[in-house]
């Protein structure tokens, strides 16, 4: 049965007088229910493809980018035409992790040079590259290696991202980690960096960082910190004065920022919330929708994957018009990113 919010208030109103009633409803309202959630769809989503991770939207909203499968290959669904094709089966690699849009229409790959192990591809040699548009040559890398994902600016080829010691041993101490902007601009044809610049610092066990989304006109960049031992807080940067803001942190919820809005009022967040005691990680979640202004209440519940035994639903995407998001069916025994299909929410009139 999927107890709804308030059936949680009932249980939490019979704790008062009967400690056996209210221990017995509590255990209810954590059952999770047998069966896939892509079978009891709501009617404002729908299935986009059967397989892969890590959707991204094309600036104009026509296509969405993906990946096959962590360190695979990447492709693209036309929205109109449900085609997809390969993206990146043109050239030799070792595969990728994740694929997007620039504001250009040109893609925007992390992947390794070489394949090691996943635990060391994945924490240490993952590097940016740019592919053109047109697929006529592989991608060119950009001689930046990356912690996790990349905020991308809807408006300028601005990007932020982080660093940890395992990336860049040299500029960060262990446990230290940082965010960075720079311009991806075209010099005589290459995609390169520029105007690299250091935003922020941070020391585990009490934040490691990783870059998410602009908004405010590129003014502002929010991000993740990841709290020991598997927490996670969803904060913001000024990028002019360097102050810090907070929008969600709960002494023990794991909320991870995934998605901004255009008018960048809100965000996609994968968060613990509601699904118990015990469940409070990364591999217990569901999307939710944050506004965001400091220490945010505003926040609500999008998908009921994790209603469901072993799913979640994550690596939300919200569209260039602000009325869908793209999301993945993933299971909560896997690793973060892994997934199995993306969906289409229908966010008009939320």
């Amino acid at each position: 049965m999927n107890f709804s919010t308030g059936a949680r208030r009932l249980a939490s109103l019979a704790c008062l007088g009967a400690a056996i009633v209210c221990g017995s409803l509590i255990l209810a309202a954590q059952n999770k229910i047998a069966g896939r959630p892509e079978d009891h769809l709501p009617s404002n989503i729908t299935p986009l493809t059967a397989f892969g991770e890590r959707a991204g939207w094309s600036p104009d909203g026509s296509r969405i980018a993906f990946m096959g499968k962590s360190f695979g290959d990447a492709f693209e669904i036309d929205l109109k035409t449900k085609l997809v094709r390969l993206l990146t089966g043109h050239f030799h690699h070792e595969g990728f992790l994740r694929v997007q849009f620039l504001p250009n229409g040109d893609y925007f790959l992390i992947g390794a040079r070489h394949f090691q192990d996943i635990r060391t591809t994945r924490g240490r040699d993952q590097e940016m590259w740019v592919m053109k548009a047109d697929l006529k040559s592989p991608p060119v890398a950009l001689s930046q290696r990356i912690s996790e994902g990349v905020a991308i600016s809807r408006k300028r080829m601005k990007i932020a991202w982080a660093n940890t010691h395992e990336q860049v041993p040299d500029a960060l101490t262990p446990g230290e980690s940082a965010l960075y902007t720079a311009d991806v601009v075209d010099q005589d044809g290459t995609p390169t960096l520029t105007g690299r610049k250091e935003i922020l610092r941070a020391h585990a066990p009490e934040c490691t960082l990783e870059a998410q989304d602009f908004r405010n006109d590129d003014h502002e960049l929010i991000y993740t910190c990841y709290r020991a031992p598997h927490y996670a807080d969803v904060m913001g940067v000024d990028l002019e004065s360097g102050k810090v803001m907070t929008y969600r942190k709960i002494l023990d919820e794991y909320n991870e920022a995934e998605g901004v809005s255009p008018d960048g009022s809100w965000e996609l967040i994968e968060s613990s919330r509601d699904q118990g005691p015990g469940r409070q990680t990364a591999s217990n979640i569901d999307l939710w929708k944050l506004r965001l202004v400091p220490n945010s209440t505003d926040f609500v519940r999008m998908t009921y994957w994790g209603n469901y035994e072993g799913y979640k639903a994550s690596n939300p995407v919200v569209s260039p018009d602000g009325q869908w998001f793209a999301f993945q069916s993933a299971r909560n025994d896997e690793p973060a990113g892994v997934g199995h299909g993306i969906f289409l929410y229908h966010l008009k009139g939320e």
